[in-house]
């Protein structure tokens, strides 16, 4: 069992098997305006809902290894979660232009967590129910079908005909993306006692250089062989990895529930930096212009130099925690919070340029942004639409129950799962 180093609020809420969602009450959904700034209480030290500038609340100085790194990652995958393996969350692509139409849906057994990836004329996701499931993109009639040993969280990864997800079962798994046939499974440290809790893959995997990488809750990274399902290397942290891993410049970027984010050599696994927050990283890390951006269960969101470690900005929400990964174009920041805000932010300076309040659910979901609009989804069951340059709302389709799941964007569909257990395809009418 993995020694966890210390749980902050989030993290302990999370151990102790509380809903968090589940603690905020029912509120009406956004007005179709970005919400007015409201101050909050906050320590002396920080602003609150504003940027800390400097070293206001900096954690202890960044651990660095310096070294040379080989491996070299292109710009686009054929299908990974939040885009690329950046994880700009970013689609060049349209979604609906108008008031959406539900093109299809499709029914699993529990609630849809996983985010899809679309590939080859196919959408592929994971379940609660155990299942990751292959379906027809313009149809949604299923193809396939795998049954694993326990829930899926994990989004996939296809590359070169083959797509790569997690599963609680402790397991990642390569399977042939046309019949679904298993290629091979990798079992995690955690889970070689066949307890699943203890090496659970939700962590969704990259793929680069015929390499897999992927966190577990027994606290490792891992690089795994893509053909052979051979370990490559592993890396340990003191707390779960459920983050998912970005790769930029020959570097792997990951959170930990240790509260640390790390930057680790790709080809080696070894550290080059680790930065701390004040609480759990669940966020998965976006790499743009030589920072990188996360959240933290603390409620703030981070920007980092993504060479040294160092803090450029750090902004803190109205709310307890960031479980929402970011997205970022054109200089602009786009994350949820657990307040009920999507939040637009500078990435230079991490001002807000403007916030979109969906009432007091929680925004776990992570932006999709494409061709000027964000796509993200919340605990009332709303997939929203919001102009990126006024933050003012397109539209919004509900769903049967909360929404955790990120959203995708396709040739003019969004795709996007839901906790009533259905994928949804919406498009132009």
């Amino acid at each position: 069992m993995v020694r966890v180093k210390r749980l902050g609020f989030g993290a302990l809420l999370l151990a102790l098997g509380v809903a968090l969602a589940a603690c905020s009450p029912a509120a009406p959904a956004g007005s179709g305006a970005p919400a007015p700034e409201a101050p909050a209480s906050k320590p002396a030290n920080e602003q609150a809902a504003g940027p800390t500038a400097g070293p206001i609340d900096v954690p202890p100085a960044p651990q660095r290894q310096d070294g040379p790194s080989a491996v070299k990652v292109p710009e686009q995958s054929e299908a990974a979660f939040r885009g690329d393996l950046q994880r700009s969350g970013v689609y060049r692509t349209h979604g609906p232009s108008e008031s959406p139409h539900l093109k299809w849906k499709f029914s699993t057994g529990n609630g849809v967590y996983s985010s899809p990836a679309v590939a080859a004329g196919t959408v592929y996701f994971g379940s609660r129910d155990g299942y990751f499931y292959a379906v027809e993109r313009e149809s949604g009639q299923e193809k396939w079908k795998l049954k694993t040993g326990h829930a899926v969280r994990s989004s996939p990864a296809v590359q070169d005909g083959v797509v790569y997800f997690g599963s609680h079962d402790g397991r990642l798994y390569a399977v042939d993306a046309a019949s679904g046939e298993m290629k091979w499974a990798f079992r995690t440290r955690g889970a070689a006692d066949d307890s699943a809790a203890a090496g659970a893959v939700e962590s969704s995997p990259a793929v680069c250089e015929g390499v897999v990488y992927t966190g577990s809750s027994d606290g490792y990274v891992y690089a795994i062989d893509a053909a052979s399902g051979k370990e490559k290397w592993h890396f340990r942290t003191e707390g779960m990895v459920l983050s998912s891993p970005a790769l930029a410049d020959g570097l792997l970027y990951i959170g930990s529930y240790d509260g640390h984010l790390y930057a680790l050599d790709a080809q080696t696994g070894a550290l080059r930096w680790q930065f701390q927050t004040g609480d759990s990283v669940y966020s998965t890390p976006a790499v743009a212009g030589g920072t990188v951006f996360f959240g933290s269960l603390d409620g703030k969101v981070y920007a980092v130099d993504s060479r040294s470690g160092r803090l450029k900005w750090s902004f803190r929400t109205a709310g307890a925690i960031v479980w929402s990964s970011p997205a970022v174009e054109g200089g602009v920041v786009y994350i949820g919070a657990y307040d009920g805000n999507l939040y637009a932010l500078d990435a230079a300076t991490g001002q807000v340029k403007w916030r979109y309040w969906t009432g007091k659910k929680a925004v776990y979901s992570s932006p999709a942004v494409a061709d000027g609009i964000v796509h993200f989804g919340s605990r009332d069951g709303y997939l929203y639409a919001v102009n990126t340059q006024t933050g003012r709302l397109e539209w919004k389709f509900q769903t049967g129950a909360g929404i955790e799941s990120s959203p995708v964007v396709a040739e003019g569909i969004v795709f996007c799962g839901s906790e009533d257990g259905q994928l949804y395809a919406l498009s132009d009418k």
